[in-house]
């Protein structure tokens, strides 16, 4: 298989890209973030979709997106850009080429009053990013048949910048630093490595899955929970202290019992195995 994994200098898509390459033929885009393995694309703009044509390719892993939630409540126009335009884009290529298309979403399309969530469940997004990200699903889904749309939330786990949270504040405290962080006690996620959502994608290729499918690995935690989970590592430096989401003013709104239920996924493979935030913390701490 002939892959294009758009994003892939970012966590997940750099996990999707060391994990596929054994066993396919990857090419790895990136935006703004320069590595040695990706080659910069703009899918937004046309003349770079046009280069895809040299690569003849069978599947399209689209990562890419501006996934900073108050930046898009503040830029709603950069967001529509890097999150729904580039989705258009590079769909209206895969409809024209048949090219599978396997897209990354997330729970901020429901509204947190009930979840954890199913494929099911009414969406109803609070916040520009996640009605955007629900717009991107709309339309792969009214253009293409061949799409498989994952929904994850609070993704960790191996990255070369070490932007995403967990990843971030282990490495600080890995220096010796002492920590002290305020987090909602009352915003709830099924944290995922994004080495997992590689896995998925993996299985997702071989087995010509078609839809909307959840992970949620096997933690359902709050956000104050998740950080006691790192405490464990570092109960000397890291202190914690809980506040209500109210109390934080974050300027997007965020879904407070959200979060993703991985049953339909584990209903067809049932031996696949999450990890988890101790398990990831256990091999990185060592």
């Amino acid at each position: 298989m002939n892959i294009l994994i758009v994003g892939a200098s970012g966590l997940i898509g750099g996990n999707c890209y060391h994990f596929l390459k054994a066993s396919h033929q990857v090419y790895g885009t990136h935006l703004s973030f320069d590595t040695s393995y990706t080659f910069k694309f703009d899918p937004v703009l046309p003349d770079d979709i046009k280069l895809l044509n040299k690569l003849h390719l069978d599947v399209i892993i689209h990562t890419g997106a501006l996934t900073h939630v108050d930046r898009c409540e503040a830029e709603p126009e950069l967001s529509y850009k890097l999150t729904v335009q580039s989705t258009i884009n590079l769909v209206d290529y895969a409809k024209i080429n048949d090219i599978t298309f396997l897209y990354t979403s997330t729970d901020y399309v429901f509204d947190g009053l009930d979840g954890p969530y199913k494929e099911t469940d009414h969406v109803n997004p609070l916040s520009i990013y996640g009605k955007h990200k629900l717009l991107a699903e709309e339309y792969i889904q009214k253009n293409l048949s061949k799409y498989f749309i994952v929904r994850i939330t609070n993704v960790y786990g191996d990255e070369l910048r070490n932007k995403n949270f967990v990843s971030r504040i282990v490495e600080t405290l890995k220096s010796g630093n002492v920590v002290e962080l305020e987090a909602p006690f009352d915003q709830f996620a099924t944290p995922v490595n994004a080495l997992d959502v590689a896995r998925v994608f993996d299985i997702a290729i071989s087995n010509n899955l078609r839809g909307i499918y959840h992970l949620g690995s096997t933690d359902f935690v709050s956000r104050v929970q998740l950080l006691n989970i790192i405490k464990r590592y570092f109960p000397a430096i890291l202190h914690v202290k809980g506040v209500s989401t109210e109390e934080l003013k974050q300027t997007a709104n965020r879904p407070l019992i959200g979060g993703l239920i991985s049953y339909k996924f584990i209903k067809e493979f049932p031996n696949f195995e999450f990890s988890n935030l101790d398990k990831y913390l256990s091999s990185i701490t060592k």
